[in-house]
């Protein structure tokens, strides 16, 4: 090495300005970027309605159930179409920004998925890097998948999966949005019984008790509830219209108060005791025929002044009138599910001018041990083209004779985002771990292998080699100061260690920086573990052996340039108490996220400002770790409560030896010969040089005395006999 004068000082002197330059580029092309813009309510409705165009009203965004996930109700006349809600309202999943990716999620009432749309996020590799038009690409993979679909981020062999492309340098932002999605439609679908999924727990369908069968008369029936009644009088019904245009007046209401509007009677046919009675067994057998598994038939008789089956009821159309309630779904009848009934043979019938059975489809996935009801819609002509109407309600619940429950299933809760991310990392957490052990094992026993040289120089090549390729272009594990700055700003907040979970590499790799920054130092990780860092150290050891020369500053020089990485942290931390998102921007001083993360795939400015700092490592030996990395400066300020100091000088170092001095990559030596552990990089060269009889000089020194001392005592003496 040489130090840099004359036209040498000029050329670093170029350099500098060049890189510093190219900082303040980045950092223009950093400020440039902006946070999301946060969608506004209207334009929400207008995904809602591009998703359902046959819709006609679009409700206000209230809670589907009593203090429970607020969402849009979509409606066709008084169909209901399906639902639209944002999944920050249903669940709370912090992407790696800390903060949730909300996304409005439309699903029509079969539970598919209409339209999925970011509505705000504050992931920084997208504001500064990966282009937002890929979430939003991403996002929109949902549309047309079903609500039981099981969906994975990444590619897959599994038939039973639905896989989704991954965003490369994105991969826990996109599993977030997948979790947060599929999550809270589910959460949605299970809260409205949708897709045949229930609330926490679901429960099997009771089943009939089909070898049970009462002979009874129809008194016995309706008096223990086999059979039900809905009974109206007019009085009822002109009740009911108080308060509308299709209220009567008071002449016509006074008439005939009392008299019968509708007498109406329901019972599931499918139980025994009941069909067989009602219908006879051959009727009966006749109709269970007629059924096909899991559709329930249901008898409806009555008088009256009203028909329960509408006087405009036609061939091909829907009864209007009369309609099912369960568990929030309404089930309603076309002329295919209808059959007459002409005859009942139960003893005591007292006989109707209308009966009817009705079918209930499996579709609807109708239990007959969930307290269901017959609904019966009233309606009155206030003009030409105009109607009013209300319902009218009978309850139904089956005597328990009839039916067994089996065990309700609870569904577990599904298992958290961080869980199933590990699960799918299992190889890169396992191979990083067996790394890191025997990374630990190596600084542990320092003190024996740095007697081996060559084993534990080539030993480290080989582990910078693992480190760029495996930790840093695999797993994407360089950490970053913006990761500094979350747990700082965690700490403050609503600290969740689930946050921190969702990137296992980065977090065993801070665990082990942890660890070993209290044993040791920073050292560990910027000499061992850092890609960008081991990356530099790579192309300089490549320049030395092409015989490169090679320039270092003057000691004192660069021991005040070391006072700038300081400055840049504490600036990007002033920035971060404001706002982090600001600082996730501005802490692109750090060309990690190019060269790693996007893998040099972006914006030309970034990529130069990258390169230059790798093509000064050809004639400098890591001048980015030495004066601009602000994660160095913020480890080696806790690094100085390290416990241990294993690194062994002796008292000739500085004074007169300075082999060590001279022979630092980066000049971590003192004059006097002192290690700077604030800045030692843990490479062992000069632990190497303390056990070297060859190189260091004082032991070389001892070893000539020796060897000298060795050759006068194998001097063989002459005795002189007198």
């Amino acid at each position: 090495m040489c130090t840099l004068t004359g036209s040498m000082y000029r050329f670093f002197a170029a350099l500098v300005l060049m890189l510093a330059t190219l900082i303040i580029t980045a950092l223009m092309f950093a400020g440039s970027a902006v946070a999301m813009v946060p969608v506004s309510e209207l334009q929400q409705r207008e995904t809602i309605e591009q998703a359902f165009p046959q819709a006609t009203t679009l409700g206000d965004k209230l809670p589907l159930a009593e203090g429970k996930m607020p969402a849009w109700t979509i409606y066709n006349g008084d169909q209901v179409l399906g639902y639209a809600f944002t999944t920050n309202d249903v669940v709370n999943i912090p992407a790696y920004s800390g903060k949730p990716i909300n996304t409005l999620v439309v699903m029509d009432a079969a539970g598919t998925l209409r339209a999925t749309r970011i509505l705000e996020h504050h992931e920084p590799i997208l504001l500064v890097g990966i282009p937002e038009q890929k979430l939003f690409d991403f996002a929109a993979q949902y549309d047309g998948l079903q609500v039981t679909d099981q969906v994975r981020v990444g590619a897959g062999n599994n038939d039973d999966v639905v896989n989704v492309d991954v965003i490369s340098g994105a991969t826990v932002t996109v599993m977030v949005v997948n979790e947060a999605v599929m999550r809270s439609a589910r959460k949605v679908a299970q809260l409205l019984g949708i897709a045949g999924m229930s609330e926490q727990s679901k429960t099997p369908p009771a089943t009939i008790r089909t070898g049970l069968f009462e002979k009874a008369d129809w008194t016995t029936l309706t008096g223990d509830g086999s059979i039900r009644r809905l009974q109206l009088v007019e009085s009822d019904i002109d009740k009911a219209f108080e308060g509308t245009k299709a209220v009567r007046s008071q002449r016509k209401r006074d008439q005939h108060p009392q008299r019968t509007f509708i007498d109406m009677y329901y019972a599931p046919l499918n139980i025994p005791t009941v069909g067989r009675n009602l219908l006879g067994d051959d009727q009966y057998n006749w109709l269970m025929g007629e059924l096909q598994p899991g559709d329930q038939a249901i008898a409806v008789m009555g008088g009256g002044q009203y028909s329960f089956k509408g006087n405009g009821y036609v061939r091909g159309g829907i009864f209007d009138r009369t309609q099912l309630q369960q568990s929030g779904k309404a089930i309603s009848f076309h002329d295919s599910d209808y059959y007459r009934l002409d005859d009942v043979y139960i003893d005591g019938f007292p006989g109707f001018k209308e009966m009817a059975i009705f079918i209930v489809r499996d579709q609807y996935a109708f239990d007959l041990g969930t307290p269901w009801q017959v609904e019966l819609l009233v309606r009155r002509q206030v003009g030409a083209l105009d109607s009013v109407f209300t319902s009218f309600y009978g309850d139904y619940l089956t005597p328990e004779r009839f039916i067994e429950r089996p065990a309700p299933v609870v569904e577990p809760e599904p298992e958290p985002l961080w869980v199933s991310i590990w699960k799918e990392r299992a190889f890169q957490i396992g191979v990083l771990s067996v790394a890191l052990g025997l990374l630990f094992i190596v600084i542990f026993i320092q003190d024996i292998l740095v007697r081996y040289p060559r084993f534990l120089h080539a030993f480290r090549r080989g582990y910078l080699v693992f480190t760029v390729f495996f930790i840093g272009w695999y797993t994407l594990g360089q950490l970053s100061v913006v990761n500094v700055f979350t747990f700082v700003h965690a700490l403050k907040g609503d600290f969740q260690w689930e946050l921190f979970l969702l990137d296992p590499v980065l977090f065993i790799l801070w665990g082990f920086v942890a660890m070993t920054m209290l044993l040791w130092g920073r050292g560990i990780f910027c000499g061992w573990l850092c890609p960008f860092g081991a990356l530099q150290e790579l192309i300089n050891e490549l320049a030395r052996r092409l015989k490169i020369r090679q320039f270092e500053l003057p000691f004192a020089v660069h021991e005040r340039l070391w006072a700038v990485k300081y400055v840049i942290l504490l600036a990007l931390f002033a920035v971060s108490l404001e706002s982090l998102a600001e600082a996730e921007k501005y802490a692109e001083v750090e060309p990690f996220k190019t060269a790693f993360l996007l893998k040099f795939q972006r914006e030309w400015g970034y990529v130069v400002y990258a390169l230059v700092l790798l093509l000064i490592s050809v004639f400098t030996r890591k001048v980015y770790c030495r004066y601009l990395c602000p994660l160095g400066a913020a480890l080696a300020i806790p690094a100085r409560l390290r416990l241990f100091d294993w690194l062994k000088r002796r008292k000739e170092c500085g004074q007169p030896c300075k082999v060590c001095a001279n022979e630092c990559e980066i000049q971590a030596i003192h004059p006097d010969g002192h290690i700077n552990g604030n800045e030692c990089h843990q490479c062992l060269d000069c632990q190497m040089t303390y056990y070297r009889d060859d190189k260091c000089p004082p032991l070389v020194v001892k070893k000539r005395k020796k060897a000298k001392q060795d050759a006068l005592n194998s001097i063989p003496v002459v005795e002189i006999q007198s």
